[in-house]
């Protein structure tokens, strides 16, 4: 008596577990660190690349606005600054409360190393914000309700690396700047919907998905750029970073007193 051939088919959730393992498997600081080293440096030359043409085409190709003149270009600048400060502090919270969760160290020192990009470039945005709101409002600061929510947002980044710097234990560190981070993401919808919900004098948004952008291919083009390479300057930094807190936090096992640079 023979038995029938059966096939058996494989799982379907089968190739979304093999995929989290594969990501998991770099979890682990030990394997992290020389990979966080080598996308620094790829991305260290994309932001000078893209930075260097971007602000190349906004400031001397570009042409010049009919209504704001020449003090527009600071836009090339201020604009991926804005956003990233934004996106920098949702990344931030995000892999808090990862690591809050699930209490995966490398998460937290992620959160960690966010924390000073994110807090430069809201600096950036709101320098570069009065600069440009000098001779296009008559004076370089108002209280705005983007411009003051904007700085709230510094305000928020420096509240997290102060907190986590204010106790010697960096677990609860880690926990304590989890909180606050997850608390002040309520602030970044108000940025955003700022000149929606209430009548500003920030100019409202120039680029959205839903529309054609009302300004010059050039002009779009540039700041498409200088976007791309600040990005990379920050995934760079924050990569360097992590690498510095990884040494810091793993400085008493093996695998960090073998690294060459360690050894030497």
């Amino acid at each position: 008596m023979t038995t029938p051939h059966t096939t058996v088919s494989p799982s379907p959730g089968r190739p979304p577990r093999l995929a989290l393992q594969w990501a998991l498997q770099f979890a682990a600081p030990q394997r992290f660190y020389p990979i966080a080293g080598q996308l620094a440096a790829g991305f260290m030359v994309l932001a000078v690349a893209f930075t260097v043409l971007g602000l190349w085409i906004g400031l001397f190709v570009a042409p010049t606005d009919h209504q704001q003149g020449e003090a527009y270009r600071i836009i090339f600048v201020h604009v991926p600054a804005a956003w990233l400060s934004m996106l920098i502090y949702l990344l931030m919270a995000f892999w808090a409360a990862v690591g809050w969760i699930f209490n995966t160290r490398l998460s937290s020192l992620m959160a960690r190393a966010l924390a000073p990009s994110g807090a430069l470039f809201t600096f950036l945005a709101l320098w570069t914000g009065a600069l440009w709101g000098r001779p296009t409002w008559g004076t370089w600061w108002v209280w705005d309700a983007r411009l003051t929510s904007e700085l709230i947002l510094l305000f928020l980044y420096i509240g997290f690396m102060a907190l986590q710097a204010a106790t010697d234990d960096q677990r609860r560190g880690d926990r304590a700047g989890a909180l606050l981070a997850l608390v002040g993401v309520v602030n970044i919808p108000i940025i955003y919907f700022s000149v929606q919900w209430w009548n500003t004098l920030h100019q409202g948004a120039t680029i959205r998905l839903t529309e054609a952008p009302s300004m010059a291919d050039t002009m779009l083009l540039g700041l498409v750029l200088c976007t791309a390479g600040l990005w990379a300057y920050a995934i760079a930094a924050t990569l360097r970073r992590l690498r510095c807190l990884v040494l810091e936090r793993e400085q008493s096992t093996l695998w960090v007193a073998r690294l060459p640079e360690v050894a030497r």
